[in-house]
């Protein structure tokens, strides 16, 4: 039997829960008994599926406190917990929704295209994929387990989630919901492990969604590939900020602080970068840093404050390397600037870094943390062009004195989705269609109603309504164009 995984809780340090990974024969055998469940499920169709999904949402409602709970304990955080479980819910009731209306069968349409082809119609039929994986991260433990897996059920999938193994407290309350549900029950599967439990689930699935690290998703697209399915991949971001001149300064700081320092700054999506015009760059900081001091821990209570601790141990190493070598490259602290132990965990308190340039990590690489990097630039060309050095592309922010002012340099921006006037949009909305650049992702838009069309594969369905044409019809004889001397 494997070791058994030691997970540790990120307010005390300490490992107070332990859990066998699951084996690459235990994922085959969960992938074999949700396969043998899937076309019961796909033939339920749109409403069926509809009001099963309906069903579960009322049943995560009901054990929302279990469920929130044991998340709490992974992440160390109430507030956003208690959001995870209820959007988790309500995504399930948008999709009972959005579903049927996206997934109309398509009407038949004729075509009279000419003598060869005849008179024929055709309609499309949608098959899904008969079971889709799930490999999610730590930062946000039930909200990105759900995010794809939801549409992919509504879609007709079946669905094998794998979880980090930093943040799997949240697994057995969560399937037990699924007891009211036998329908459900019967294709939703979650697995726990690490690296090679998720290697297990891609072996064993027809498409697979992954959404963490570059490393890792590049891990994951290989073995995609060697397989021939699908990969979508959400991966990370080095988000800039640009504040035009003409910006207001209490609104810009606000959301500047607030899409840097939200979950920690453990949000693929948070703002790490930040680009303000010279005019408005002394006071810009002076606010910011005023802000950023009246942002508390959420110690030793962790149903007050604002910050809570960093989920997991080893992203402190990064942060801290991050702030050495910035440090060492003559860029300045202005406030916050260490990670500090309390209690056992650590936490960051919200930090302000001024006199940054490209060649520090700070503002290339991926932190992962509340730490807010500001930067002055003389002329929009020159914000454009600091924004857009990066190997990274999902998403950004442009605040300045109107949003159509902002909408004009957003537009210049190589990201998947832009904030105008505001930070953090992207992972507020569901609606927006967007897909990544560079090393941030691959595959189709997660949000949108689109989005389901990835667990979907497209048949067309061509009816020939005359006479089939005879080979005659293709003979040489049918040439009109003379041949060559």
């Amino acid at each position: 039997m494997p070791e058994p995984i030691r997970a540790v809780n990120c307010r005390t340090g300490e490992v107070d829960f332990t859990f066998p990974p699951a084996t690459s024969a235990a994922v085959a055998a969960e992938a074999h008994r949700l396969r043998a469940g899937q076309a019961a499920w796909a033939a339920l169709g749109l409403d069926g599926r509809a009001t099963a999904l309906l069903h579960w949402a009322d049943a995560i409602t009901a054990a929302r406190l279990e469920i929130i709970s044991a998340l709490a304990a992974d992440t160390g955080r109430w507030y956003l917990s208690e959001r995870e479980v209820d959007g988790a819910a309500n995504n399930l009731r948008r999709w009972a929704k959005l579903a049927p209306e996206v997934l109309t069968p398509e009407m038949t349409t004729e075509s009279r295209q000419s003598a060869l082809i005849g008179t024929v119609s055709y309609q499309n039929q949608y098959v899904p994929f008969a079971l889709a994986g799930f490999i999610s991260p730590w930062n946000f433990p039930v909200t990105l387990s759900l995010i794809d897996a939801a549409p992919a059920l509504a879609a007709g999938c079946a669905v094998l989630i794998k979880p980090s193994e930093v943040t799997s407290r949240f697994v057995a309350p969560f399937l037990k919901t699924l007891d009211a549900v036998p329908a459900l029950k019967a294709v939703v599967g979650l697995v726990t492990g690490g690296g090679q439990t998720g290697q297990a689930v891609v072996d064993q699935v027809d498409l697979i969604c992954f959404t963490g690290s570059v490393s890792t998703g590049r891990g994951v697209a290989e073995a995609a590939a060697r397989k021939f399915i699908p990969a979508f991949l959400e991966l990370g971001g080095k988000d800039p900020l640009i504040v035009l001149e003409g910006a207001d300064l209490e609104q810009a700081t606000d959301a500047a602080l607030r899409g840097s320092v939200l979950n920690t700054g453990q949000v693929c999506l948070s703002i790490e970068r930040i680009y303000v015009h010279r005019s408005l760059y002394p006071a810009f900081v002076e606010r910011l840093v005023e802000k950023a001091k009246n942002v508390s821990l959420n110690h030793p209570d962790i149903h007050a404050g604002h910050i809570g601790p960093l989920i997991f141990h080893k992203q402190a190493e990064t942060i801290e390397a991050h702030l050495k070598d910035a440090i060492a490259k003559g860029a300045t602290i202005a406030c916050g600037g260490e990670v500090q132990t309390h209690g056992g965990g650590r936490w960051c308190p919200a930090t302000v870094v001024i006199d940054v340039t490209h060649d520090m990590a700070l503002m290339t690489d991926e932190t992962f943390g509340p730490i807010m990097p500001v930067m002055a630039f003389d002329t929009v060309d020159e914000a454009v062009a600091l924004a857009n050095d990066t190997t990274f592309g999902l998403s950004a922010a442009v605040i300045g004195p109107s949003a159509d002012a902002a909408k004009v340099v957003a537009m210049r921006i190589n990201a998947g989705g832009l904030s105008i006037n505001d930070c953090g949009l992207t992972y507020m909305t569901y609606e927006p269609e967007k897909t990544s650049f560079g090393y941030s992702g691959l595959g189709g838009s997660r949000m949108g109603p689109a989005s389901i069309q990835r667990f979907l594969r497209k048949k067309a369905l061509i009816v020939q309504n005359g006479a089939p044409q005879s080979i005659n019809s293709f003979g040489e004889h049918a040439a009109t164009t003379p041949a060559a001397a």
